[in-house]
């Protein structure tokens, strides 16, 4: 029998899996037990590639019979996109030092059962939430590691609309603050008066925020229901403005609706569209420095409206790499949220699209489009 030290980088050879697997596959009681088991489930020996695997695993993954899956590593199975398969620099997945799978898989080899989360992009362009568990065990005398994965996608974005719809709160709670403050030392009363529709107004969207939470809380499968209504595009983007301006983010800085603005007219959720643009004007204010300021507008295209929150900071190139992703921030722990909300809201929900520029000479423009009539 070979055996490899589990500290061991370099990949088995084809006949040396094919020996493991043969043993393997021959110990009934062992192949009977993991094929009884509800997840998918790999058998990795010491170089982390795979030497036996379950049903399950042949029934999740699009790969015709365990033979073609033999000696692949578990980033190769779900088809990575940072996998050595695709780096040729690199043996081992080292690329991806935050790899939930990575940090299992490194645990194991050290000879402590582990557990992490992982979110997996894959190579077609979608992404997977994995639960994955790594548990170091010898078996025939084979060194081996017990993988299994677990598909935490509901789970996970269940969560996330949990975490959107509370910064959102937090968003009107900081306008409540900013015109409750204004209205306390304010002495004229047409500044007084729109002090005061300012704050019923940012009241009722946390009213609203409040009870979109409750259902998403209560409802079986966590999705959000969109309610169309006529909105005038530019409308809305003038009462942002005025209620951005009292948020704490604002001070000292300005908030300008270019005068060529379009009203146009479309079909949104104004709750969820709100919600959009009022994370991404907040985010531009944060960025932007005092005295300086942040420029919105909107105009129709075609059969469709876009929307742009303009200012003059510049991103650096590894944040608009990761700007999307969840959680990412360069704000400390739980901030970063926003980003990731406006486009699942808008990619998942409201039936649009968001992109942004970030250069010197130019700043940051983050454009969001929309369809005037949603499918």
């Amino acid at each position: 029998m070979d055996k490899q030290p589990l500290s061991s980088p370099e990949r088995a050879s084809h006949d040396q899996i094919m020996r493991q697997y043969e043993l393997l596959s021959a110990a009934s009681p062992v192949a009977d037990l993991l094929h009884a088991m509800a997840a998918p489930v790999l058998l990795l020996n010491p170089a982390w590639q795979i030497v036996f695997a379950n049903d399950r695993v042949l029934e999740h993954f699009p790969t015709p019979d365990l033979n073609s899956i033999l000696g692949q590593r578990p980033g190769e199975l779900l088809d990575c996109t940072h996998t050595a398969a695709r780096h040729a620099c690199c043996d081992l997945p080292l690329v991806c030092p935050l790899c939930g799978i990575l940090r299992a898989l490194q645990q194991a080899q050290q000879g402590v059962a582990a557990v992490e989360d992982c979110r997996l992009l894959r190579a077609n362009g979608k992404a997977l939430n994995l639960r994955v568990r790594a548990t170091p065990i010898t078996c025939l005398d084979i060194p081996l590691i017990v993988f299994t994965c677990l598909d935490i996608a509901e789970e996970k974005c269940r969560e996330l609309l949990t975490q959107t719809f509370f910064h959102d709160i937090g968003n009107s709670v900081g306008i409540i603050r900013g015109a409750t403050e204004l209205l306390l030392t304010e002495k004229e009363r047409e500044i007084k008066e729109k002090l005061r529709q300012m704050l019923l107004r940012a009241i009722r969207w946390l009213l609203q925020d409040v009870g979109m939470l409750q259902a998403l809380l209560t409802a079986e499968n966590g999705e959000l229901q969109p309610r169309y209504e006529a909105l005038d595009a530019r409308a809305l983007l003038q009462d942002l403005a005025e209620l951005y301006a009292t948020h704490q983010a604002a001070k000292d800085k300005h908030i300008h609706l270019r005068p060529e603005a379009e009203a146009v007219i479309l079909w949104s959720d104004p709750r969820l569209l709100a919600r959009v643009l009022g994370n991404l004007l907040k985010n531009a204010l944060e960025a932007t420095l005092p005295g300086g300021t942040v420029t919105l507008y909107c105009a129709r295209v075609g059969d469709a409206v876009e929307f742009q929150v303009h200012n003059q900071a510049v991103m650096p190139p590894e944040v608009q790499a990761q700007i999307f992703q969840r959680a990412f921030s360069t704000k400390g722990s739980g901030r970063g949220i926003g980003a990731y909300s406006v486009k699942l809201l808008t990619e998942q929900y409201l039936h649009g699209t968001v992109c942004f520029q970030s250069q010197a000479g130019l700043g940051t423009i983050f454009t969001v489009t929309y369809p005037l009539i949603p499918d």
